[in-house]
């Protein structure tokens, strides 16, 4: 996620945030009352100096409507206080022992008020956790934990040969007939042949180990995904094995391809030797590439 995407959400998310605080700030119907002490509003009330008062019990606050302005009110004739729970009552009675005109709302809440409340915060929490996961992965890393994380480069893609390939002559040989029978199939098949679940490449760093599958890719003509075996693991229990299936998956769906695992050996070693057994999370994703290779599936 670039820095102007990070600015574009941001601005919608403050947009919103403004919008929700002018919405409560308008709706607002005692904005034109000056807000006091209890104590200012109860000697307004003794004094005879109320001409109306609204009792609002649920928000436990009354607006009074004074004959005249006072020092006390700092020279507003519409003053707002609080009172305490359960003084309602008396209430009423000292400003009706006064002649004042007393109103009682009933306040049942604005639905539409109650809505924003509890559902604003959580647009906005929803919005800022898709912006971090996109920021540290894009939505793969948000939402696809378990996607495969290989490159797929398409048949004309690879232009490396065997030609490039020098001091492998025996490693080339052996590796042309996987390529002709990737080329030519029904002549294997023909005489019963089976293509190999796969080819093992070993030996030390600089040999030509992937120099050899690009090249194999590039004179199959085939799709050729690549991937390295650290992408499998993470510190999530099942990513693993699930990148494994996703894989094989894609590969399944642009058959006949070559899947080039690199550095195979993050994850290809002796089964129970991990610290959790036969719940290491490598040990998981090794038992699923084997059963992808050479399981009940069809067409791996």
């Amino acid at each position: 996620m670039n820095r102007k995407n990070v600015i574009r959400t941001l601005t919608a998310i403050a947009v919103v945030l403004l919008l929700g605080w002018s919405f409560f700030y308008f709706s607002d119907d005692t904005r034109s009352y000056k807000p006091v002490d209890t104590s200012v509003a109860m000697a307004q009330i003794k004094g005879g100096n109320v001409k109306s008062a609204q009792i609002d019990d649920r928000e436990q606050q009354v607006r009074l409507t004074l004959k005249g302005a006072s020092s006390g009110t700092d020279g507003s004739d519409k003053i707002i206080t609080k009172y305490p729970t359960g003084y309602a009552v008396p209430l009423f009675d000292a400003l009706t022992s006064k002649d004042a005109q007393v109103s009682t709302v009933v306040n049942q809440g604005n639905f539409l008020g109650s809505l924003l409340i509890y559902v604003l915060p959580l647009l906005l929490l929803v919005g800022l956790f898709m912006m971090f996961s996109r920021m540290q992965g894009g939505a793969r890393m948000g939402f696809g934990f378990g996607k495969s994380r290989a490159k797929q480069l398409s048949k004309d893609m690879p232009k490396t040969t065997f030609a490039d390939v020098a001091g492998a002559d025996e490693a080339v040989e052996e590796l042309y007939e996987i390529k002709d029978f990737l080329q030519n199939p029904s002549r294997y098949q023909a005489l019963g042949a089976k293509i190999p679940k796969g080819v093992l490449l070993y030996g030390p760093p600089g040999t030509g180990k992937t120099l050899l599958a690009r090249a194999v890719a590039g004179e199959a003509g085939v799709p050729f995904f690549t991937i390295s075996g650290s992408d499998f693991v993470e510190m999530f229990v099942g990513v693993g094995a699930s990148r494994v299936r996703d894989l094989f998956e894609q590969a399944k769906q642009n058959s006949p391809c070559i899947i080039f695992v690199d550095e195979i050996d993050a994850v290809g070693r002796q089964r129970g030797a991990g610290l959790g057994g036969g719940h290491d999370e490598r040990e998981q994703t090794l038992n699923q590439l084997l059963v992808e290779m050479d399981g009940f599936g069809d067409r791996a």
